[in-house]
């Protein structure tokens, strides 16, 4: 790594054939001092370059559309495009214009035909940055691309294939550069640069560590989530250009990137095919809103402002939730058996036809014997198409007898004779008595009101045991006054899918997969079933009770079987001795699952805070009797971790389990601390966010004050062992035949099945403990800079392992 900076000890040149390596430490250096050298030309390119993007908004701006279209719906949309394109151009004085650089060896080189193996040497121009011909090309990378009057690219948009370079090219694999320069920038000006040959004698000979990229990935967090561009690693780089063909499952470790990667990623694809996917749309699911306003500025950094985003709360809002279910009652809901209770309960509202259907047309009428309804009946039930699909289906093919034996009397009927037929009274009674209109919400309510119907259609799928947990204590008289849960949202959207099918969108990222349940999987795949997805998350990280313990079971339940599956475990954000005390969860919680590393070593970034007799064995009786004295100590050493973070710079989050937040609130307000909650955005003088430990996930803050951990442990609910049926169907959304069309096999197969799957068996607990633990994970890696602990209970025994390295990081 090579630094240049406009110093009086620079070290001298000698000559353009003999370079001589610039010192490994990159200057902080501003124009002044540059005394009109190197940083100075790259201060007038990036003025010149806001200057080009000013001039490419107003030429938006001045478009002129009244006379271009006749036809105000096109005028609209145009008018649109514009507005979009005028937004899109902004130029956003806080956020670098370009913040890299490229310099060539050969001229005009694309992603395709990009040399790796150059081995000449950097000339002297281009190694002190001269804007002289330095032997090829020199591209300045950027968010966004911005061009001269002339069209003349000024700034490279960083999804260009000519870009990529920027992030994967290296010493062993130079891609033709000769030259990557780095930028660093204050308060939106440039003040430095650092320079990093990568061909001939000046080029490392190993991988060198940036000090403006490790800077950038320091600098402290205040506000929303940024964009990573600028630091986009190689491994991370991979994933975000993943061709759209396929999907990609990524599992990271904290701080690894992964959020990032995946919002990187729909920026890319949306460069790479952007008409496809404005056609199909793309969208990002979060776990929660808070988590939605903390991610939403980044895309419209890129550039993309189009993207939409929503929690899968927001996919199946058919209903209004005001209910909430028990852990176990969730749990059995969420279980992908209950698709085909669904189906069950859907298919059995098709009745089979007693009586032939009879249509008068003038002077004739035409009869159907029951005989051929039944099977016109049958060969719908077989087929590979939604409930309302098939339907709609049943009059044609009703009118399709019809028009037979009208051609079989000599007659000649033509397509408007079967649509007449379609439409007439009788087939349209017969349609109503044979195929029922179902509402998918009234379907759901009588599985959740009906003992009789839910153990009929739950017979060899559901147990009795789940099947009374599943039932309302008190049944609702209609959908409307319904007291409808989370959980129930989701199994009125399966059910609303087996009669029509939900529309695909071209592209989705599902950020913290690893929560999801078997049925909200199958939620988010129908939404992609012929597109393709960007699942995000972290096995180790699953804290709902369903949590999935692999991604090939999480991808099956989503349709997605042939996800290519990828690790990160490199961090670059959580400090390595913050990372490693975590570390020591991962035998209880996911087990088999490859330790966090990081780039990143902060002497002095973990602290304990014990508080009175924390982490003694105390007498029941001494316990009770030091509980109100031990509180009152334990609130004013976390309001004093909290005064001490507050000093630093940057954002600050205070972790706590939910029982612990009322008396926090209580004491932060007491010491005349004013907080945030989770979702509302950090700024100069407001830092510090009071987080429930089950909000927590996807957030980041530069220092941690954690409460109490054991409490955070105990804040799990406690699932009772329940017998079940061993599934014998948990397909994913995207299944074919039968479980594509949601009801295509009929009762003897699927009863078959249900036996053939095996006898009732008693399953275990979830374990609860398992789940606090992974919570606590969690809270642990929140911290960029710093994680101080507070506790008055013994740590929990899982973290106590290897006493002697913890005392020694604290």
């Amino acid at each position: 790594m090579s630094s240049h900076a406009p110093k009086p000890t620079a070290p001298p040149r000698t000559s353009a054939d003999t370079p001589v390596s610039p010192p490994k430490r990159p200057h902080i250096a501003d124009a002044a001092a540059d005394g009109g050298g190197p940083l100075a030309r790259e201060q007038a390119h990036l003025a010149a370059s806001r200057s080009a993007l000013r001039a490419m908004r107003a030429d938006a701006e001045s478009l002129d559309i009244a006379d271009t279209t006749a036809n105000w719906v096109n005028a609209e949309a145009l008018r649109h495009t514009i507005e979009v394109r005028i937004k899109a151009l902004a130029d956003l004085t806080d956020t670098p214009l370009f913040f890299g650089r490229l310099d060539y060896e050969h001229a005009h080189h694309t992603a395709a035909d990009t040399p790796t193996g150059s081995t000449a040497p950097p000339t002297e121009a281009a190694l002190a940055g001269d804007e002289g011909d330095a032997g090829g090309d020199r591209f300045y990378i950027g968010r966004r691309h911005v061009h001269d009057a002339d069209g003349e690219p000024m700034v490279i948009d960083w999804r260009a294939p000519i870009s990529q370079p920027f992030y994967q090219a290296s010493p062993k694999r130079p891609m033709d550069v000769l030259l990557r320069r780095r930028f660093g920038y204050t308060g939106g000006e440039l003040t430095a640069y650092e320079d990093e040959p990568l061909t001939g004698p000046a080029a490392p000979a190993g991988e060198q560590t940036s000090r403006l990229l490790q800077s950038e990935i320091e600098r402290p967090r205040v506000g929303p989530m940024r964009d990573i561009v600028a630091t986009i690693q190689p491994e991370q780089d991979e994933l975000v250009r993943a061709g759209i063909g396929g999907t990609v499952c990524v599992q990271g470790a904290p701080g690894t990137g992964k959020t990032a990667v995946g919002l990187h990623r729909v920026a890319y694809l949306l460069y790479a095919h952007r008409e496809r996917l404005a056609r199909t749309g793309t969208l990002v699911i979060g776990p929660n809103q808070s988590f939605l306003h903390y991610i939403e500025q980044v895309l419209p950094a890129l550039g993309e402002l189009q993207v939409k985003q929503a929690t899968v709360a927001d996919l199946v809002a058919h209903v209004e939730v005001r209910g909430t279910d028990s852990a176990e009652r969730a749990r059995i809901k969420g279980d992908a058996r209950m698709a085909d209770v669904l189906r069950r309960a859907l298919r059995a509202g098709v009745r089979m036809p007693q009586e032939p259907v009879v249509v008068v047309r003038g002077s004739r009428r035409w009869r159907v014997p029951a005989y051929e309804v039944q099977e016109i009946v049958r060969q719908l039930l077989e087929r590979d198409i939604r409930y309302g699909a098939a339907r709609a289906a049943l009059p044609q093919r009703v009118a399709h007898a019809v028009l037979v034996r009208m051609e079989e009397a000599g007659e000649a009927p033509d397509d408007r004779v079967q649509d007449a037929v379609a439409r007439n009274a009788a087939v349209k009674a017969a349609v109503k008595e044979i195929w029922p209109l179902v509402d998918p919400a009234k379907l759901v309510l009588r599985l959740l009101s009906d003992a009789e119907a839910l153990a009929e259609y739950a017979a060899g799928i559901l147990t009795e045991a789940e099947q009374r947990t599943l039932l309302w204590e008190k049944p609702a008289r209609g959908p409307k006054s319904a007291k409808w849960s989370a959980a129930d949202a989701v199994l009125i959207d399966e059910a609303a899918d087996l009669i029509e099918r939900t529309p695909s969108l071209g592209h989705v990222v599902l950020d913290e997969a690893q929560d999801l349940s078997p049925m909200q999987y199958r939620a988010v795949g129908r939404r992609c079933t012929t597109g393709s997805a960007t699942v995000l998350g972290d096995i180790a990280q699953g804290t709902t009770p369903w949590a999935t313990g692999s991604w090939p079971e999480a991808l099956r339940h989503l349709g997605k079987e042939d996800a290519r599956v990828e690790e990160l475990t490199r961090g670059f954000r959580v400090p390595r001795e913050v990372i490693a005390y975590a570390s020591r969860l991962l035998p209880s919680i996911a087990p088999g699952l490859a330790e966090a590393t990081s780039v990143r070593e902060a002497p002095g970034s973990l602290e304990f805070r014990p508080v009175g007799g924390a982490g003694a064995a105390l007498d029941a009786e001494v316990a009770v009797a030091l509980d109100a004295e031990v509180a009152v100590a334990l609130d004013a050493e976390v309001v004093a971790a909290c005064q001490e973070a507050l000093t630093r710079e940057g954002s600050v989050g205070l972790i706590a389990a939910e029982a612990r937040i009322p008396a926090l609130v209580a004491a932060l307000a007491a010491a005349g601390l004013s907080h945030l909650s989770p979702g509302e955005e950090t700024s100069a003088d407001s830092r510090l966010t009071l987080v429930p430990a089950t909000l927590a996930k996807g957030l980041e803050y530069d220092y941690v004050v954690l409460d109490e951990p054991a409490a955070v442990v105990d804040g799990e609910p406690l699932l009772t062992a329940q017998p079940r049926a061993t599934p014998h169907r948990a397909g994913g959304a995207g299944d074919a035949a039968e479980q594509a069309a949601g009801w295509g096999a009929d009762d003897a197969a699927q009863q078959a099945a249900s036996q053939a799957a095996g006898p009732v068996t008693e399953e275990p607990p979830v374990p609860a403990h398992r789940t606090g633990l992974r919570r606590l994970y969690v809270a642990l890696t929140r911290a960029v800079s710093g994680l101080t602990i507070v506790h008055a209970r013994p740590l929990p025994a899982e973290l106590t392992r290897g006493e002697a390295g913890r005392e020694s990081a604290a």
